[in-house]
């Protein structure tokens, strides 16, 4: 078993054991990781990069791979491979001759 897959089985577990599933839908499982990726942003705002509390943003990081944990259980999706796909996808998207050292997106390269 990968250690993704673990993580998944705990986390189902921890929210059986709690009668959690009835609420976690699709739906209010992405608003959830929405605002937990929003408090990780809250761990930066007003600091210089080098100034954040890593014990915060691990914390609030952890809580966006819950979510985002979760929705992939939900949806029975091979995390993996979903992000090996995107990833080829964006290989297309921002080859390595035009997107080097340049921070601009795929349509204005």
């Amino acid at each position: 078993m990968s250690d993704i897959h673990e993580l998944q089985r705990v986390i189902a577990q921890f929210s059986e054991e709690r009668d959690w599933d009835q609420f976690h839908n699709g739906k209010d499982l992405a608003i959830g990781l929405s605002i937990e990726a929003s408090e990780l942003l809250e761990a930066f705002l007003w600091k210089a990069p080098e100034d954040v509390d890593v014990e915060k943003v691990k914390e609030e990081l952890a809580d966006v791979f819950n979510y985002a944990l979760q929705i992939a259980t939900k949806y029975d999706l091979d995390v993996k491979q979903i992000v090996l796909d995107k990833l080829e996808k964006n290989a297309t998207k921002y080859p390595v001759e035009k997107a080097r050292g340049v921070a601009t997106k795929y349509d204005e390269l």
